[in-house]
Order: structure tokens, then C-alpha cells, then sequence
């Protein structure tokens, strides 16, 4: 069977003007300095050395090699467009690997890595492959969506996944039934509340709150409606400001989406969150009792939160809340 789906795919690809190559598994680590991938890959990137003690990798993909090899043996313009393409085999050292041949450790990919003269042809290039795959998912009568995805540590600008739509599948994806637009949960951007915030209705007041350490345990006790709490979680910085750590805001009854955290410019890569320690070093107060007021941190808010008014949070003080929080629009 997986010769069968290679062949297709490999007859779309040859069709679309890719040559087929085989890059090695083993790379050196060099190369990975070299465009600062190492860091960004973080501990998904096998390393090891050999006899001589010289680091290498197990290839978790190839932009590396093949533009070693490009950069060494393509001298002219006249000799791109260029797509070179291989079916092998890939390793990540992933936190979490999942069922079956899709998430493990070790896997089986078609990569592709085309070189243009301009922007212009790196877009034809796309769509070539792109409908290559089309063709494939046609040939093999699966029923399937384009989505738009987050490029995660390999980078990159643009990203698209091909999700076939199964009963049994882990992911979620968001698409419309009126247009062609699809994305996964990780890229698919909420639309901002078509609402105004709602007039101020009550005074701040400080409450104390010593046994309510989470979201369900404040709205269990004191009665607050959940969508009238907000959730404060501080993760660190990255270089672009001038602090340690940032404090994201969401809405209480929400989730926070950590690959669209992460690529946030203000967020450290990979996300990392605050330590109870540094919290309580910052802000003098600990988990469970943190929040937007009087917080001398850049924060970020949610589009959800930002519309809210007379809403609870904690007051940076162990054991309290304030509640009938509004925002001041200066």
C-alpha cells in the first residue's frame, strides 16, 4: 500500500517538472548552525556524534542539505527554475508521538524544495506542487482539504496541509461551506467580536478569595459567570522587548492556543512558561491570584477580552480577586 500511494505521488510530482533526488538521513550539524535552525528546532533535532566526535543529525528535513547542494553546483540563473524532490525517510524526536505511520518518531515524507529566479516563479512553483497534490488525493478518491497551517519549527512564510477528512482523525480543522478557505485549529483565526463593549455597571472592588485557586473554583464560589473571569498566564519574553516575561490574557472559559502564542513577537520560541518563583519575584503574587490590574508587565489581550467589561481577574495579591474590573481607553 505505501508503495502504491508513493508511486502516485511520485507520477504527479514527475508530471509537475520535479527531478528526484536522495539526500542523506545523516547530516551535518554545521549546516544547521549555519542557518540558526539548531536552536529553532529545539530538542526535536537528534544530534550525535560519530567516532571523531564530530556533531551530526538525523534529518528532520532537508532546506539544509539541498541548498548546500544548490548553492555548490547551480552557478547561473539560467539554470532555474529548478525543483528538486525525494521520498525518505525522516526522524523527529517529538515530545508527543502519535498513532500509526502519520505522527511516530520516524516517517516517511515527500519533500520538495524548488529554487526561482523571483517571487514571481516561487508562486507558479507553489501552485505546481500544490496541484500536484490535488491530483494525487484525486487519483486515490480521498476526500480532502487545502488548509492553511502553521509552518511550526521548519518556518517559512506560507504553509499549506492536506487533511483528509476521517472519522477517525486527530485534528480539527475549520473550513466554509461558501468559499474555498480551510484551516487547521492551530491557524484558523477567530473573527473579532462584531459587539461594543458594554457600558461600565459596577465599581472595581478587591475580594477576598483564598480558596479559589482556579477559574472553577472562583465561579463555583463567589457566583461570577465564567465568561466574566479572565484567565492571566505569563510565559517568557523573547528578545524583542524589555522584559523577562509577558503576560497573555484570555477569557476565562477559553484555552490558550500555544502555537499561535508562540508566534507572537513578543514571545519567547519555543513557549515557555513563567516559573511560580519568577512570578512571585515580578509580581509578588502566585498562580491562581494574577491579573491585568496594576500589572507593571506588557501584556496582551485577547480580542474577546478586550471587549468585556465588568469582569473578574486576580489582583496580584495572594487570596484576593477584584471583581467589576473595566478597561480605562486612554
Amino acid at each position: 500500500m505505501l508503495r502504491k500511494v508513493e508511486n502516485i505521488v511520485r507520477q504527479e510530482i514527475d508530471n509537475a517538472g520535479a527531478i528526484e533526488t536522495l539526500m542523506p538521513v545523516v547530516q551535518p550539524f554545521e549546516l544547521w548552525e549555519e542557518t540558526g535552525r539548531s536552536e529553532k528546532m529545539g530538542p526535536e533535532l537528534l544530534r550525535f556524534t560519530d567516532r571523531h566526535v564530530r556533531p551530526f543529525v538525523l534529518s528532520p528535513t532537508a532546506e539544509e542539505v539541498i541548498t548546500s547542494l544548490v548553492r555548490n553546483e547551480v552557478s547561473s540563473y539560467k539554470q532555474l527554475p529548478l525543483n528538486l524532490y525525494q521520498i525518505q525517510t525522516k526522524f523527529r524526536d517529538e515530545r508527543r508521538p502519535r498513532f500509526g505511520v502519520m505522527r511516530a518518531r520516524e516517517f516517511c515524507m515527500m519533500d520538495a524544495y524548488s529554487f526561482d529566479i523571483d517571487k514571481a516563479g516561487l508562486e507558479k512553483s507553489y501552485q505546481q506542487m500544490h496541484d500536484a497534490y490535488c491530483k494525487a488525493f484525486d487519483r486515490m478518491g480521498l476526500e480532502y482539504r487545502p488548509v492553511l497551517a502553521d509552518s511550526g519549527a521548519i518556518g517559512g512564510n506560507g504553509s499549506q496541509e492536506f487533511h483528509v477528512l476521517a472519522e477517525s482523525g486527530e485534528d480539527l480543522i475549520a473550513f466554509s461551506t461558501e468559499s474555498d478557505y480551510a484551516a487547521n485549529i492551530e491557524k484558523a483565526e477567530a473573527v473579532a467580536p462584531a459587539v461594543e463593549r458594554a457600558a461600565p455597571t459596577q465599581e472595581m472592588t478587591l475580594v477576598d478569595t483564598p480558596n479559589a485557586k482556579t477559574i472553577a473554583e472562583l465561579v463555583e464560589q463567589h457566583g461570577l459567570p465564567i465568561e466574566k473571569t479572565v484567565k492571566t498566564l505569563f510565559v517568557k519574553a523573547s528578545d524583542e522587548i524589555d522584559a523577562p516575561i509577558v503576560a497573555l490574557i484570555i477569557r476565562g472559559d477559553h484555552e490558550l492556543n500555544e502555537i499561535k502564542a508562540e508566534n507572537l513577537a513578543e514571545v519567547a520560541s519555543p513557549l515557555e512558561m513563567a516559573t511560580e518563583e519568577e512570578m512571585r519575584e515580578l509580581i509578588g503574587a502566585g498562580a491562581g491570584s494574577l491579573g491585568p490590574v496594576g500589572l507593571e508587565l506588557p501584556f496582551i489581550v485577547d480580542r474577546t477580552v478586550a471587549v468585556m467589561s465588568d469582569f473578574g481577574a486576580g489582583a496580584n495579591i495572594d487570596g484576593k480577586h477584584y471583581f467589576g474590573i473595566n478597561w480605562v481607553v486612554t
